[in-house]
């Protein structure tokens, strides 16, 4: 055979002597396993050998699928992301579906002219770690009428399917867990409010005060430009020169919280012996920083995989109904906090 050929499902089918339903079964990793084993893997040596590709676009004209999603990042830096981005891309493998990972920032204009080049590229179905509680991207692929799914944010309509942690317990533990070891002046350095996130871990730190009984004077919340290592830094200097008595913070995320040990080197101040720091997310290597950070652990991975078998779901069916999943948080106490110094 004409090596120059490109080499089609049929021809590999004649070559291994069976039906080619047979080898477009073997060639998506969802119906594989309908083949025999020995069978399946002869097929795949065979068109391993004879430089056998599948023809993307062919199938998606007869089965009107890409096998494409597309998922939207807004800081692909973030520790937090790869994880939740492991465990879709798992999920979606197995499913015969490829990821497209694009890193957007916060700019609307850009998130949709991401989307636009997405949709043109036929994606079946975008996942969105983007949205903010009222997005006009979020309304705009709604009205595209494109399945889609929210990760680790979720949007006050409740349009669309989302995956998120419970972030109202996620900083009720956190706080717990500072009053716990005596501290009764505590701030927090809250995300965007415009966040899902922000909003949400803002109101449970309210929450949790109050059913400690803190008086109003004992806490304080100052919000960070935006969920930053940078932010973190000056928000941590506002909040402690607004109320300079604090002996504990709850952050609302890992890198806020690293931006708190940022200012805390600067002017000389003891992590924990003059102020306890909790994080949130428990991103990769916090564990490795002196010292190693106490942080309220999310399950990403779980996060990820979970986003994804909703998003297919919506694919097989556009009629499913809007489910969103809440998954409960953890805390894990490292060295970053310690009783408040007599």
């Amino acid at each position: 055979m004409d090596q120059r050929k490109r080499i089609t499902l049929k021809d590999l089918a004649a070559k291994a002597e069976v039906h080619y339903s047979t080898v477009s079964r073997v060639m998506n990793p969802a119906t594989r396993h309908l083949v025999a084993d020995d069978v399946a893997e002869r097929i795949l040596r065979m068109a391993d050998d004879l430089g056998f590709r599948p023809n993307r676009i062919a199938a998606g004209l007869r089965t009107r699928r890409s096998g494409l999603v597309g998922v939207v990042l807004p800081d692909i830096s973030n520790p937090v992301f790869a994880p939740i981005l492991a465990g879709l891309e798992g999920v979606l493998a197995s499913q015969g579906y490829v990821p497209i990972v694009v890193n957007v920032g916060a700019d609307k204009a850009r998130q949709r002219f991401i989307i636009d080049q997405m949709m043109g590229r036929q994606v079946d179905g975008l996942i969105l770690a983007t949205a903010e509680r009222e997005d006009p991207v979020l309304d705009y692929c709604v009205r595209q009428s494109i399945p889609v799914v929210m990760v680790n944010r979720g949007e006050d309509l409740g349009r669309v399917p989302c995956v998120v942690s419970d972030n109202t317990v996620g900083m009720r533990l956190a706080v717990d867990h500072l009053v716990t070891l005596g501290h009764r002046r505590i701030g927090h350095i809250a995300g965007p409010d415009s966040l899902s996130t922000g909003h949400q871990r803002k109101q449970g730190f309210i929450s949790a005060v109050r059913r400690h009984k803190l008086r109003k004077g004992e806490w304080l919340i100052v919000e960070a430009a935006n969920y930053g290592r940078e932010a973190g830094r000056e928000a941590c200097r506002a909040l402690l020169g607004q109320s300079p008595g604090l002996t504990a913070i709850a952050a609302g995320n890992d890198l806020l919280a690293l931006g708190c040990y940022d200012h805390f080197r600067e002017e000389g101040i003891a992590c924990p012996g003059g102020i306890s720091v909790v994080g949130h997310n428990d991103m990769p290597f916090v564990d490795a920083l002196t010292p190693a950070l106490t942080t309220v652990r999310i399950a990403v991975h779980e996060m990820g995989a979970r986003a994804a078998i909703l998003l297919l779901a919506r694919i097989a069916d556009a009629g499913a109904e809007v489910a969103s999943v809440v998954l409960c948080p953890q805390l894990i106490v490292r060295g970053s906090t310690a009783p408040p110094a007599d």
